[in-house]
């Protein structure tokens, strides 16, 4: 009996779980500002626990469920060029070697790309 109710419990974590997660829970709507695309990219995780009991003619189950979002990185799409924009937190190394090509390419390049801070904000509005 206990087994019935514990496949029950999971099975309907799971239905709850996948009406939640879907591929644009990962890749974020696109967002143009003018002939510049922005495309967010979000980490997801989550965790399951369930259980269920048998005991003197009576059966019981229960379930929970966790998840975290959190914006990890931007495509930034502008003529014919794509850019990743990191936006975890990065060590210092890290950033020097990302900004290298950004700054080749404002030396090299007359029409510049958004500012990471700009392409940011409009892919996640909500975190201003």
């Amino acid at each position: 009996m206990s087994e019935n109710n514990f496949n029950g419990v999971v099975n309907s974590m799971m239905k709850g779980m996948e009406t939640f997660l879907s591929s644009k829970t990962v890749v974020g709507e696109p967002t143009q500002i003018g002939d510049t695309i922005i495309i967010p990219l979000v980490d997801v995780t989550f965790g399951v626990g369930a259980g269920a009991s048998s005991q003197d003619k009576k059966s019981g189950g229960a379930g929970g469920m966790t998840g975290k979002m959190s914006p990890s990185a931007v495509l930034v799409i502008k003529n014919g060029q794509v850019r990743l924009v990191n936006i975890k937190n990065q060590d210092t190394v890290n950033k020097i070697i990302d900004m290298v090509p950004d700054l080749l390419d404002r030396f090299t390049s007359k029409n510049d790309m958004p500012a990471d801070d700009e392409a940011i904000s409009a892919a996640f509005p909500e975190n201003k």
